[in-house]
């Protein structure tokens, strides 16, 4: 019987945001060999139709598989919002998507019942987190805003300066309006806001990273489906791209926390 252990684990986003779940598995999972494929020749999909987002997800998967991972992780909110179901439906690898896992934590973590979610236009429009959300135990006031802004002032840089903490005020207000306690960063861009976040929200309102969470559940399944790979040391990265690596390769630091070595061209149309 073949050991499916020793395959990598598959990533994929729309860009760069994917990299803070590659971060966390670094961290949580650091004996498993990662593929991650960033589609930034078609960044971004939160202002894409569903449809478009379903076919682009199906093809990234495709990619993926080509490299011959165990599971797939669908470290971008739109994708899981809109094609977690139809990639379920469509292979048979195990297929984790970052909604539910983020969902879980911001229930386990309110006192009051009153949850925020930050995502791009897509997410919020497909209303996956405020679905998740109610199929909960117990009744939650949920308040959602999307934040086209905030993933191109990340992309620039620019996380902690002075236009950031006012696209942040305006985009929170309701947030501090309705005393929400805990609230999801339904992007995987938003990880690298947290400062700026705290600072417009305060101490009080628990940060629910989706990139963490959804490690954990990764972890979990792992497990449970025995492919959890026990090498000693840690697992190897690679990187694939859909569009010039320039550009990635400059910013990827600020999103990992360490440097990539190569970065590889990919064409999800060439499949």
């Amino acid at each position: 019987m073949k050991d499916h252990s020793r395959q990598p684990i598959g990533v994929f986003d729309s860009g760069l945001g994917g990299l803070t779940v590659v971060k966390a598995m670094h961290h949580f999972l650091p004996s498993e060999d990662v593929v991650y494929f960033g589609d930034t020749a078609r960044v971004p999909y939160g202002t894409k139709s569903k449809e478009t987002i379903i076919r682009f997800s199906i093809e990234n998967v495709k990619i993926l598989l080509r490299h011959n991972v165990k599971m797939v992780v669908i470290a971008c909110n739109s994708s899981s919002s809109y094609a977690l179901l139809e990639l379920k439906k469509r292979f048979a690898i195990p297929i984790v998507g970052v909604i539910e896992p983020g969902v879980q934590r911001a229930v386990a973590v309110t006192k009051n019942k009153r949850i925020g979610i930050i995502a791009t236009p897509a997410t919020i429009n497909s209303g996956s987190y405020q679905t998740q959300i109610r199929k909960q135990a117990g009744r939650f006031n949920v308040t959602a805003q999307a934040c086209p802004l905030f993933v191109p002032l990340v992309e620039a840089g620019w996380t902690d300066r002075q236009v950031t903490r006012l696209v942040a005020e305006e985009y929170l207000r309701k947030f501090k309006k309705n005393n929400i306690d805990s609230l999801i960063l339904g992007c995987t861009h938003y990880p690298l806001l947290k400062t700026t976040l705290r600072k417009v929200l305060g101490p009080d309102v628990v940060l629910v990273d989706s990139a963490q969470q959804v490690v954990q559940a990764v972890k979990e399944r792992l497990k449970q489906s025995r492919l959890t790979h026990h090498q000693k040391g840690r697992g190897s990265y690679r990187f694939l791209i859909s569009d010039e690596p320039q550009h990635f390769l400059k910013s990827a630091r600020r999103f990992l926390g360490f440097p990539l070595k190569s970065v590889e061209r990919c064409d999800p149309q060439g499949l």
